[in-house]
């Protein structure tokens, strides 16, 4: 039996750009909500139309990672027709979703108090770089200020290195996914309760939130972070990667099973009895002394041959890929995480589905929309205005300097 995806029914207008709140909107696009663009025309729109290197006029292969399964209407929200426009919009919405440095939802009128008045249940949702409070509300916000801010840099490399960020833009990704979270759990709320509210989010909070237990062992018992060689678990021994004689693996003994199957299977039972080796303390209080002759173990054999031969202990342990390895894996492929979109200029687009899963049915999968293409639904359709009221709101610079591509407002669907 095919079932109404999981969202459907649910409409959120989203005032975004970029990265973050792009990433967090299109899980519930995903997930089947009505997920419309609401793109400042002045600017060209959304920025991530631009980011190179793989781009060109308003497409980019960045946007299409971010904007799949969403609607796109340029609107001016400054321009008094504009705005007549988007609040008719909000009047048969469910959300508000944006993500604006944290002092603009105020300023152009998008937070529950200016809004609540065209829908009590309105839920408006603010994913900012630090939060609508506090010194740094009207700062931006961007995910390698906060992973160098929220003190993730500093804990972050080699010991002695230079600071480092992560490889992808964590603080951005869980962000999104922190204000999709919020924002699901106001629209529950509000059902209820037939009265919605503001989700303050912030990248900030985020990114100190994720300190999480070496924070707590800091706020508790004065515990200093720090780099640790190979990537090592701060506390665990041995839980980091190794390298092998023709690359590098990660091994993990965060149970002391796994500890036994590990010296056992090096050949070296006598390490599960030794007194500085024995248990988990032990192992931490002499890891100068046991990683070593780890270490040598480990250069004698190929990756592939230790995988081979850890895997069928059950022990943990995972190869160190490249970004094409691990697109190429084979858990990958059966996990079905590569979808493809059409695209008229970019063809057949592949890229990553979402890991959010409810259910048994998979999600069909549209391309980003180009700028303002459905001025036609939303504004037509969504908000009632006929084709003559139509071209007036144009006339009047509602959205803004109208782009090559612009829908008839045909089924939304296709």
């Amino acid at each position: 039996m095919n079932r109404r995806p999981p969202l459907a029914g649910v409409r959120i207008l989203a005032v975004e750009q970029y990265g973050a709140g792009p990433w967090g909107s299109m899980h519930l696009a995903d997930l089947g909500a009505e997920v419309i663009k609401i793109e400042e025309p002045r600017s060209g729109g959304d920025v991530g139309r631009y980011v190179p290197p793989y781009g060109e006029d308003e497409d980019s292969l960045f946007f299409e990672a971010f904007n799949r399964n969403k609607r796109s209407i340029s609107l001016d929200l400054t321009n008094p027709r504009g705005r007549e426009v988007f609040e008719r919009l909000v009047r048969e919405a469910d959300a508000v979703y944006s993500n604006l440095r944290g002092d603009v939802p105020a300023k152009i009128g998008i937070t529950y108090d200016d809004l609540a008045h065209l829908n009590p249940a309105i839920v408006c949702c603010s994913l900012s770089g630090y939060g609508m409070t506090g010194p740094r509300s009207a700062q931006p916000g961007y995910d390698y200020l906060l992973q160098g801010l929220a003190g993730w840099m500093d804990i972050t490399g080699e010991p002695g290195g230079p600071p480092t960020k992560s490889g992808v833009s964590l603080v951005d990704f869980t962000g999104g996914y922190v204000a999709a979270l919020a924002l699901l759990a106001g629209l529950h709320a509000a059902k209820r309760d037939g009265i919605g509210m503001d989700c303050d989010v912030s990248l900030y909070d985020t990114a100190v939130t994720m300190l999480n237990y070496p924070a707590a062992w800091h706020l508790n018992a004065d515990f200093e972070p720090a780099r640790t060689r190979h990537s090592a678990h701060p506390s665990l021994v041995p839980f980091q990667a190794f390298e092998t004689r023709d690359g590098w693996l990660v091994v993990a003994c965060p149970k002391e099973k796994f500890w036994v199957k590990l010296a056992n299977r090096l050949g070296h039972p006598e390490w599960t009895t030794d007194p500085r080796f024995d248990n988990f303390a032990h192992r931490f209080e002499h890891k100068e002394t046991l990683l070593p002759l780890l270490e040598a173990e480990f250069a004698t054999r190929d990756t592939a041959d230790w995988l081979e031969t850890f895997t069928a202990d059950g022990i943990p342990c995972a190869p160190i890929n490249s970004v094409g390895q691990a697109l190429q894996e084979p858990h990958t492929l059966a996990r079905e995480l590569i979808v493809e979109t059409e695209h008229p200029r970019f063809g057949t687009v592949r890229q990553l589905a979402s890991p959010v899963r409810v259910g048994t049915e998979r999600p069909a999968y549209r391309r980003a929309p180009f700028r303002n293409e459905d001025v036609g639904y939303v504004a037509g359709e969504l908000a009632g205005y006929d084709a003559a009221a139509l071209a007036e709101l144009a006339a009047a610079g509602a959205f803004g300097a109208a782009p090559a591509h612009l829908d008839s407002g045909d089924d939304p669907a296709n």
